[in-house]
């Protein structure tokens, strides 16, 4: 295509070449008074209009944003959605249902399920499932986490109803045939295999084994050792199970909700209405993991306890904290002095040529969460540098974070989420996660003032309470110099 347009415009130029040759002016007046086509002399102003041409609606200057309608089916599964001028839409289907859920039995089927999206049903095979997808030119994807699954469909609005019963009929009628099933577990067995190559990814992993009692160290990847045990009939089992009507919402971005209802309606009414389940209770213990590969460099990750999104207010604190830590490797990929004046950087980076890496991490959940820094040093420096991440997490709970570093966080903290929320995908999910959370979506501008609102005294006060609970340590490499637990668990005290 790009090669045919080429070649036109070579023959266009020397079209022009032949018929303008004579006609090399010095001027744009000169052309225009030598111009056939206006004859009054001069190029008209750009201000009136042409004849015979019609212009379109311009927008307004100020769209308001479109409300959030949201309504229950008889069965218990939630429909959310708002429009937007937006000339597509994103619809996804979020299931309360994660690796918490999963059962000895039925261990690692959230991972597999994630590989097995939009694959074979009951009523389409893969390849027309992909035909149909190609045709909308539609985007899918899936994600699964410790709490929730995701299914999302992103195309123009004209193929919503088409959307809307690829994404069902996806979701609900999984085929789970022998050979897709046996085909993704390899793709699965490549994913562990690489996750053990991506020290920080792997070390995430490990702090929620180490550090949590319960539903919560279920590991969100397949373990090795039940790879042979998942099937197709363990995944209609899990299914049937979790994916009841209670514990769905559907959520859109860009679609009107009364078209919305039409279609999902006689497609998901008749979903069982059974009793949501209790979540699998957790709790928070602390812990140490290490596991020595051999490897030129020590990996490690010291995290603490912090609250779920049910306390609203000490979650946004935990996002701001991480913000004002912030962090990342030696090298700013960015370009010069990107991200160069968060607290990790300034204090940690920038003064300790050891490090290679060191950041701040968060992962927030319903009830519960894990707020840490993850670092990496050469062997021989491991203790000095575990010594040194734990002496600035206690300087934060002292108080010496001054107001110009939380201001910086807080912009930072709020530029992220509103830029975020640009995405129709992200806006789709947000609804659908927040209702599933908290029955409802709460405004954006609560969560900005909640930012807005915090002090220096609530940082410091925030990190020294977390800082009290027991801390969970996890290494990866070469571990024979990280001190002991209890070595490093003092230094908090």
């Amino acid at each position: 295509m790009y090669r045919t347009a080429a070649l036109g415009a070579k023959a266009l130029k020397g079209c022009l070449s032949r018929s303008f040759r004579t006609s090399r002016y010095a001027s744009s007046t000169a052309a225009a008074m030598a111009s056939p086509v206006f004859s009054g002399g001069s190029i008209p102003s750009l201000n009136i209009p042409l004849d015979g041409v019609s212009l379109p609606p311009s927008l307004a200057d100020n769209i308001k944003p479109s409300k959030l309608q949201t309504t229950t089916l008889p069965n218990g599964l939630k429909i959310a959605s708002e429009m937007s001028p937006n000339p597509a839409a994103s619809v996804g289907l979020y299931v309360d249902c994660g690796s918490i859920y999963e059962s000895p039995y039925s261990r690692g089927a959230t991972h597999l399920l994630e590989r097995m999206a939009f694959k074979s049903t009951l009523n389409r095979s893969h390849l027309r499932l992909v035909r149909e997808i190609e045709a909308m030119g539609a985007n899918t994807s899936a994600s699964a986490s410790r709490e929730q699954m995701g299914y999302t469909i992103d195309a123009l609005k004209t193929y919503v109803p088409e959307m809307v019963e690829v994404l069902v009929d996806s979701v609900r009628n999984p085929a789970f045939l022998d050979w897709e099933v046996n085909e993704e577990l390899r793709k699965v067995k490549v994913e562990i295999g690489e996750l053990a190559k991506n020290p920080m990814g792997y070390l995430m992993e490990a702090v929620h084994s180490a550090g949590y009692s319960g539903a919560m160290a279920n590991p969100l990847y397949a373990p090795e050792s039940a790879i042979s045990g998942l099937t197709g009939d363990v995944l209609e089992k899990f299914v049937s199970e979790n994916y009841t009507a209670p514990r769905m919402v559907l959520a859109a971005s860009g679609v009107e909700h009364e078209e919305l209802l039409k279609v999902v309606e006689p497609l998901l009414s008749d979903l069982p209405n059974v009793t949501r389940p209790v979540e699998p209770k957790s709790e928070y213990v602390g812990g140490d993991f290490r596991q020595h590969t051999g490897d030129e460099a020590t990996h490690f990750a010291l995290s603490f306890g912090v609250p779920g999104w049910d306390k609203e207010k000490e979650a946004v604190m935990a996002t701001v904290l991480q913000m004002l830590m912030g962090g990342g490797g030696s090298f700013s990929a960015g370009g010069p002095g990107k991200g160069m004046h968060s607290w990790l950087y300034l204090r940690i980076l920038n003064q300790y040529q050891q490090f290679q890496s060191c950041t701040a991490f968060s992962s927030i959940f319903n009830n519960t969460g894990l707020f840490g820094i993850y670092g990496c040093t050469s062997p021989e420096y491991a203790a000095k540098g575990i010594e040194l991440v734990a002496d600035e997490m206690k300087a934060v709970a002292e108080g010496k974070v001054n107001q110009k570093h939380l201001d910086r966080a807080k912009a930072a903290t709020k530029s992220a989420i509103l830029m975020n929320l640009e995405s129709r995908m992200i806006v789709a999910e947000d609804i659908g996660r927040q209702i599933l959370t908290y029955g409802e979506r709460k405004p954006v501008d609560a969560f900005l003032k909640t930012v807005d609102q915090l002090t220096l005294k609530d940082i410091a006060d925030f990190t020294s309470k977390i800082i009290a609970k027991p801390l969970t340590m996890a290494s990866l490499g070469a571990v024979l110099n990280v001190p002991s637990y209890d070595s490093v668990s003092s230094r908090f005290s």
